[in-house]
Parts: C-alpha cells; sequence; structure tokens
C-alpha cells in the first residue's frame, strides 16, 4: 500500500478526487479514484493522472510512486538462493498492480501468480484505467490472476501449490488491517499457512505502512529465520517497509 503524495506547497489546495468506479462486494465497498498528481513546481508541466484505491472508506495505495510495491519483490527475489532458477512467487493482491508489473519485468521469475479478492479491482486491470499499470504483465504467459481470498488460498488443503516466495500486500500492515478477517494472516496459524506454502529456503515478503518489532518476534516464533525489515523512504510520515523471512533449507 503506497503513501498518499501531498500537495506540492505552491499549488494550493489539490481539486478533489473525482470517483471512475464504487461497488460492493463481499468484502465491503471498493472504490477507484482519479485525482491530479502533483506538478514539480512554478511552469513545469500538467501533472500526470494518479488513480487511488479505496476500500470501506480507507485509503489502500495509488499510482503516485510505487517504490515500496516494487521493493516487496526486488527485495524477494535477491533474498532467494542464487542458484534457484525460475522461482514461483505469489503476490497478494493486485492493488494498482505495481508489484505484478516489477516481477513480469524481471526474467528469472518462473510462475508469477497474484492473488485478488476483489472483482472490480481485477477488472479495472483488465479493461479499465489500471491497464496502463498492468497490460504487459497480464500479457505475460507466466502470468495468472487468482480470483480468490488470500487467506483462504493460503490455508487451502494441504497438496496445494508450493511457491518460492510470497509477496503480501493486503493491508497496510500486520498491524492495520483493512478488514477484520485479514488479521488472522499475521496470527500464529496464518504464518504457518505462510511457511508450509513455502518451498525449503523460501523467503516471505510483507509490506507494511511502519516497523512492526511485534511481527517479527511473530515470524521467529512461526519457524522463519533471517527475519529483518528493509525501510523505504516516503515523502512525509515514518518510512514504509517490507518485513522479511526465510524458510528453513
Amino acid at each position: 500500500m503506497a503513501s498518499v503524495t501531498p500537495p506540492h506547497p505552491t499549488t494550493g489546495p489539490a481539486p478533489a478526487p473525482r470517483t471512475l468506479d464504487r461497488r460492493e462486494g463481499p468484502y465491503g465497498e471498493v472504490v477507484l479514484r482519479q485525482r491530479d498528481g502533483s506538478p514539480a513546481g512554478p511552469g513545469a508541466p500538467a501533472a500526470r493522472v494518479v488513480y487511488e484505491i479505496i476500500a470501506n472508506g480507507c485509503f489502500l495505495m495509488d499510482t503516485s510512486d510505487g517504490r515500496s510495491e516494487r521493493l516487496l519483490v526486488d527485495a524477494a527475489l535477491a533474498a532467494l538462493p542464487a542458484g534457484r532458477a525460475r522461482p514461483a512467487v505469489l503476490i497478494g493482491g493486485l492493488g494498482v498492480g505495481f508489484s505484478l508489473a516489477r516481477a513480469a519485468e524481471q526474467p528469472r521469475w518462473g510462475r508469477i501468480a497474484v492473488v485478488e479478492r476483489e472483482a472490480a479491482v481485477i477488472d479495472w486491470h483488465r479493461t479499465g484505467p489500471l491497464s496502463d499499470v498492468s497490460a504487459a504483465a497480464l500479457a505475460d504467459p507466466r502470468c495468472e490472476i487468482l480470483h480468490t481470498d488470500l487467506v483462504a488460498h493460503l490455508r487451502a488443503d494441504a497438496g496445494g501449490d508450493t511457491y518460492d516466495a510470497l509477496c503480501l500486500d493486503i493491508d497496510n500492515g500486520p498491524d492495520w488491517t483493512v478488514t477484520e478477517g485479514n488479521d488472522t494472516l499475521y496470527s500464529p496459524t496464518g504464518l504457518a499457512a505462510c511457511h508450509d506454502r513455502l518451498t525449503p529456503g523460501g523467503v516471505l515478503a510483507v509490506w507494511s505502512a511502519q516497523p512492526s518489532p511485534a511481527f517479527e518476534e511473530a515470524l521467529r516464533n512461526a519457524g522463519f529465520s533471517g527475519v529483518r525489515t528493509e525501510e523505504i523512504p516516503v515523502v512525509r510520515g515514518v518510512p514504509d517497509v517490507v518485513h522479511l523471512a526465510r524458510k528453513g533449507a
């Protein structure tokens, strides 16, 4: 989930975002909005359009930056054993598409699966304005969208698919979930499911809007090793972070 870029101080109040689509689904309301991005300053070219996803009134992410979503994938790939060929990655969820697009740019990945529970978000990528971010990735034969709930997918019956990396970004972090059911992902049973879905030596990467020492401890208690946190500076506030952990070989 990317932080909102504040308006440039010389431009005055930014125009109100425009709602492009609003839908009610099994998990509540999801909204796609459009706003003008912040120009570089006086005399700069017109700002590009920025798209925002809002779920149940909570800002999730926008297309203003994307550094932290890209780092989520970069850090997971870098943490994998160097000799592992064509690793499989599961990205949860689709969001504005930066993580998926980043993975598709990297030839080392083999299978690239992304889990998204909101049909509206998938539609915005396949036939809507978010295709600007994800069109090339969705045309890549390595990539597929799984329309399902991430927690349910990870907890599916034994014998389900395993992955070399799990890159999870469905909340504003372990301490700030979008819906109540998501908190089970960061619980002992949820982390056990993540551990089970990873191949030996596989990597779990979890995006968060702020560091969480309690989550780091939970990862260690769940049997992960090499637990660490990478920070991504943002325009304002505390840095975004990616929590990283590895399953034993």
